[in-house]
């Protein structure tokens, strides 16, 4: 991954003057939520957090439940664990399904008028009911002895996924339920053997989504984007902590006692 790190991006940067709508992701409003100072640095100046390595078995299950799902969403039917979990739901279809799927095409799309950003978010799932009102689905996968649930603090990062979604999809005029799912595939441990497989609990995990938030998050991150200073890092930003604690050794020569 290191190869493709660039340090200094001169591309896809905010310009204050531009008229030009300037696409925002929701991963990127996440990240001004966790540290302001680091949004601006990506987002305006071009210097963005090194990159994480890619989890790809999670990426196998999210592909794989997606196969699935369509399965059901081809035919209509509702999916075995909406039978277990007695939600009256099935795969939403849609001609777009795809295209709210492709994250790195910009998935489901909304321009908001006053800061010019076009938001964007690539969707997981979206099941429909008996009335028409869509529940937006997210898919995650994990591997861990105790119960999965969704009450650990570093979760709230999943929770602002969901509600931004909704917000998004209302924006583009559907009826969207309070209540968003989370699929959640816990990959079991307890086995005599691995016998190259891997089997997962998987669970449906409901989820009341709050989207009042997201409107005035979208207008003070302009906010913070148009201004020409850097704002202040956020308390708990490892990555800002780093940079504070390397900068002391700038210019320095030490000696390495073996």
């Amino acid at each position: 991954m290191s190869r493709f790190y660039n340090p200094k991006r001169t591309r896809n940067l905010f310009e204050p003057d531009s008229k030009i709508p300037y696409q925002l992701s929701r991963s990127k409003i996440d990240l001004f939520l966790n540290c302001p100072r680091c949004f601006y640095l990506d987002r305006r100046l071009g210097i963005s957090q090194p990159p994480g390595f890619p989890f790809s078995l999670n990426s196998a299950v999210d592909k794989l439940l997606k196969k699935e799902f369509d399965i059901h969403r081809q035919g209509g039917s509702a999916h075995p664990l909406m039978k277990i979990y007695g939600l009256d739901l099935i795969p939403f279809q849609h001609e777009k399904m795809n295209e709210w799927r492709d994250a790195l095409g910009g998935g489901i799309r909304y321009l908001h008028p006053t800061t010019n950003f076009l938001i964007t978010g690539g969707v997981d799932d979206v099941w429909i009911g008996p009335g028409g009102e869509l529940s937006i689905v997210d898919y995650k996968a994990t591997s861990k002895d105790e119960e999965v649930s969704l009450d650990a603090d570093w979760q709230i990062g999943y929770k602002r996924q969901m509600e931004i979604y909704q917000w998004l999809f209302r924006k583009n005029g559907f009826k969207v339920s309070n209540t968003g799912y989370f699929v959640y595939c816990n990959g079991k441990t307890d086995k005599e053997a691995f016998d190259g497989k891997l089997e997962f609990d998987v669970k449906i995990l409901p989820y009341e989504g709050k989207d009042d938030w997201v409107e005035q998050t979208v207008v003070s991150a302009h906010d913070c984007l148009t201004a020409d200073v850097l704002p202040e890092s956020a308390p708990d930003c490892d990555f800002c902590s780093y940079r504070n604690a390397a900068k002391e050794f700038d210019g320095c020569k030490t000696s390495i006692i073996v």
